[in-house]
């Protein structure tokens, strides 16, 4: 499995979560909070990507990053979209540029 198709996995794996409703689960919690506690989530973590790229060790980037990452496919989850949107929007963008 490549790195790219296991976004598409957490996807599911996220979709799981959320259907199926219970407390046990992160996601489920996060979700039933509402977007308001999601976009907290995701600017808590914006927050803690640039601190580690400033002044943390390239571990601690990644770490911060992978859980920005999960909380962005969370948001767009509760928002009916999918991480395949963001790669169409970007391949969209990259034709244009390089055709000009």
């Amino acid at each position: 499995m490549s790195e790219i198709e296991f976004l598409l996995k957490l996807e599911k794996i996220i979709d799981d979560r959320i259907a199926s409703r219970s407390e046990n689960s992160y996601t489920w919690r996060l979700v039933s909070a509402g977007l308001g506690k999601i976009c907290k989530k995701v600017l808590e973590e914006s927050g803690e990507v640039v601190i580690a790229a400033l002044s943390e060790s390239n571990e601690r980037l990644i770490e911060e990053t992978a859980d920005l990452i999960y909380h962005l496919l969370v948001l767009l989850r509760y928002k009916g979209l999918s991480i395949r949107d963001v790669v169409k929007l970007l391949e969209k963008r990259h034709q244009e540029r390089t055709c000009k």
